[in-house]
């Protein structure tokens, strides 16, 4: 086995049974069951409001969730983001998330004169998660696969994140029980390695 890791994952489907719930169970469980530390945070539980009325610069205090999750992000050096692709994107609720969590000062820094930000998240990687009803080869060719970049290069990269690696599950709309098994298994697999 490699090296345990202190990994994070974060079921980022805001309804709380879902076939990311599941592949966020499988991943956590196998990775613990393999020597791991693992944190699971399940979306639907965390307590916070999604928006950022004012822009970064002026943000709202941290509710108590999201200061415990910024916690367990300082924590870990793995992450696994669970989500689904919803209209091209992530939800919204995942989204806003991201907004209140990754606050100037915690994940990045802009410097007077420069033009790119100190990247504060580094020493971090990622594994995504991510299921679709769409087909991944019509996701990524025909439409650029915009939830992929947006959560690889505008976000985790741009706070320090690196490698950012991503799994697809899809379609899932008109999958069998029997393919839904084989990517729990996978997703099981991952988690065993800590990957």
């Amino acid at each position: 086995m490699n090296k345990s890791k202190r990994i994070l994952v974060v079921n980022g489907n805001p309804k709380a049974n879902s076939f990311c719930a599941a592949l966020a169970h499988e991943y956590a469980t196998a990775a613990s069951a393999a020597g791991h530390t693992v944190e699971l945070v399940q979306l639907s539980a965390l307590c916070f409001s999604v928006d950022l009325p004012d822009g970064h610069g002026q943000e709202p205090a941290l509710e108590a969730d999201l200061q415990a999750l910024q916690q367990q992000l300082r924590r870990a050096e793995h992450l696994v983001w669970v989500y689904p692709v919803w209209w091209g994107s992530v939800p919204a609720r995942l989204k806003g998330l991201l907004d209140r969590l990754l606050q100037p000062g915690f994940a990045f820094r802009y410097s007077k004169g420069q033009s790119l930000p100190e990247r504060l998240l580094k020493g971090r990687s990622a594994r995504l998660l991510v299921s679709m009803d769409t087909p991944g080869w019509y996701f990524r060719w025909w439409q650029g696969a915009p939830a992929h970049r947006m959560m690889k290069l505008a976000v985790l990269e741009f706070c320090g994140i690196a490698p950012v690696r991503i799994s697809e599950f899809a379609p899932l709309i008109k999958s069998s029980l029997a393919q839904r098994q084989r990517w729990l298994t996978q997703a099981a697999d991952l988690g065993r390695r800590g990957a």
